[in-house]
């Protein structure tokens, strides 16, 4: 089966009355394998997060990973204040369309678990199992702060090796183990610019959205996470400051009574770089 680095890239048409784009994504695996798991990134992530993971899993499934749009090699939107969950599980019906399944099993980090507990809460939800990394349906304000407050400023590099350092810094509680994962994160965050400098991969206005939610009340999911009935797991990193310990305690009592597991050391979040990270996935889907 030839699975290439970063997977076979295509695209989708998404959208609707406010305009149309093409969202990216990444697959790996038999194309014709009934089997799939949808694996969707944090805030100003992107597809190829999944590289090592997808690679481990594509003998038993078909890994899609999409660039949610405005991100990755997506289209931006015209309009940034369309950067929302609302905007991007519409856009995750659409890709699921397009695969041609009835039902997918779903990984979600940071924000792509927002996204999947909004589908997963809905009658008729496609999504069979569910994995959400180090999210829940209360999330820490001042963490949202902390990670909204780096998007966008700085954007754009001269210097190469100083933006390298940068996203290592902002990064840091991906705790990841080898220089190996660092260069692998690093060469798929930035962009090289037209100058010969660096700007990350991404739109730098999809922070809008969030800037002004963050000025409202406290997020509550709740409502939408004890509607949904489909076996979940949850990841949490042991110094995580999004998730928290009581938040992921009450997770495991409500809604679908999620299984728990703490990856130690590791803070925002874990990043399936690593085998015994990759581990946890394989041993919920029962590919141990």
């Amino acid at each position: 089966m030839n699975n290439p680095i970063g997977g076979n890239l295509h695209k989708v048409l998404c959208g609707g009355a406010l305009g149309l784009y093409h969202m990216a994504y990444r697959e790996w695996g038999d194309p014709q394998n009934p089997k799939v798991l949808v694996c969707v990134h944090g805030l100003t992530r992107n597809s190829l997060d999944f590289e090592r993971l997808a690679q481990s899993l594509s003998t038993h499934y078909r890994v899609i990973a999409p660039d949610v749009v405005g991100r990755g090699e997506s289209d931006w939107l015209i309009d940034p204040m369309g950067y929302n969950t609302f905007t991007y599980a519409a856009d995750m019906i659409t890709l699921v369309a397009k695969l041609g399944v009835e039902q997918v099993d779903w990984l979600g980090t940071s924000m792509g678990g927002l996204i999947g507990m909004m589908l997963a809460g809905q009658p008729k939800s496609p999504i069979r199992r569910m994995i959400l990394n180090d999210v829940g349906p209360t999330l820490s304000l001042e963490a949202l702060k902390r990670i909204v407050g780096y998007v966008g400023e700085p954007y754009e590099f001269a210097d190469v090796a100083a933006a390298r350092r940068y996203v290592r810094l902002i990064f840091t509680p991906f705790a990841l183990q080898t220089e190996s994962d660092w260069d692998a994160l690093i060469d798929s965050t930035l962009k090289p610019t037209a100058s010969g400098g660096m700007r990350f991969n991404y739109d730098r206005h999809i922070n809008k959205p969030l800037q002004q939610a963050l000025l409202g009340q406290d997020i509550n999911l709740w409502p939408i996470y004890d509607r949904i009935q489909c076996p979940t797991l949850l990841i949490r990193g042991g110094l995580s400051d999004l998730l928290s310990v009581e938040t992921a305690a009450e997770m495991c009592r409500r809604g679908p009574k999620a299984t728990l597991k703490v990856v130690e050391n590791v803070g925002h979040a874990p990043m399936f770089m690593s085998a015994d990270q990759i581990a946890l996935v394989r041993d919920f889907l029962e590919l141990a």
